[in-house]
């Protein structure tokens, strides 16, 4: 049985324009993906929202995954705030299998956010959640939350951005997704 680690985000304070924390809403739509994950008969493990980012690595390096999937939300500088709208997927540039998911990924997370065009592949050496870990990873930036409609799509598409999700885990995998029973 394939094995993945899902990462959301621990940042609890990374405050929404609007309400909530980026932690919350990530591990809603975290939440949101096991049952698709079940049905699909892919197993998988969670980091621990009370850890540091280091000791999330670490756990995540303990354990051979077939795949590590990061699940943020974005926020832009000060002197933008709220401004910037978008998606971004990252994935570590000498990674082939990481920038295989991010494709993936890209390919349906396209037909759900509200600006499809505005979703960007980025191939990136800074984050540790792709340079640290042994498993393939990506990291989403799933929509702005500084931003009022993107903060505001994201709370309205949990379910939409798990099915998404658990969709492209699926297909880097070779399994078959199946929907919740």
């Amino acid at each position: 049985m394939p094995k993945i680690f899902l990462s959301p985000s621990a940042q609890e304070f990374n405050r929404y324009v609007d309400g909530g924390t980026e932690e919350y809403y990530m591990n809603l739509v975290a939440d949101a993906m096991e049952p698709y994950l079940y049905a699909s008969g892919i197993d998988f493990d969670r980091n621990d929202r009370g850890k540091t980012l280091s000791q999330i690595i670490n756990d995540a390096n303990a354990q051979d995954y077939d795949l590590h999937l990061a699940i943020h939300s974005n926020a832009s500088p000060e002197s933008s705030f709220g401004q910037n709208t978008g998606v971004q997927i990252y994935y570590y540039p000498t990674s082939q299998k990481g920038k295989r998911f991010a494709n993936i990924i890209f390919g349906n997370y396209s037909p759900i956010y509200r600006e499809p065009g505005n979703i960007k592949l980025v191939p990136t050496t800074s984050l540790a959640e792709l340079k640290r870990t042994k498993a393939p990873a990506v990291l989403i930036e799933t929509a702005f939350h500084d931003n009022v409609d993107d903060a505001r799509w994201i709370r309205d598409n949990i379910d939409n951005i798990a099915r998404a999700l658990s969709k492209s885990v699926a297909d880097y995998l070779g399994v078959e997704f199946k929907e919740p029973q």
